[in-house]
């Protein structure tokens, strides 16, 4: 028992699938962690953006060459 116990501790194979199955995890949890916060980021960013542009379209310059 004890030599089999032993030679299961020592033996390494298959030690590369577990080890690409990890990294393989991780990669997807970091993906799906990325996927949840990125779009409201970019929605911020936009509304943003086009309330800018709103801004500016409102705006009517002198016809002097004044600003708004």
């Amino acid at each position: 028992m004890r030599n089999t116990l032993l030679r299961f501790i020592q033996d390494d194979s298959g030690q590369d699938l577990i080890e690409y199955a990890l990294l393989s995890a991780f990669i997807g949890v970091c993906a799906v962690v990325a996927w949840t916060n990125i779009p409201p980021k970019l929605a911020t960013a936009y509304a943003a953006w086009d309330t800018n542009v709103q801004n500016l379209s409102s705006c009517t310059p002198d016809p002097g060459g004044g600003g708004c």
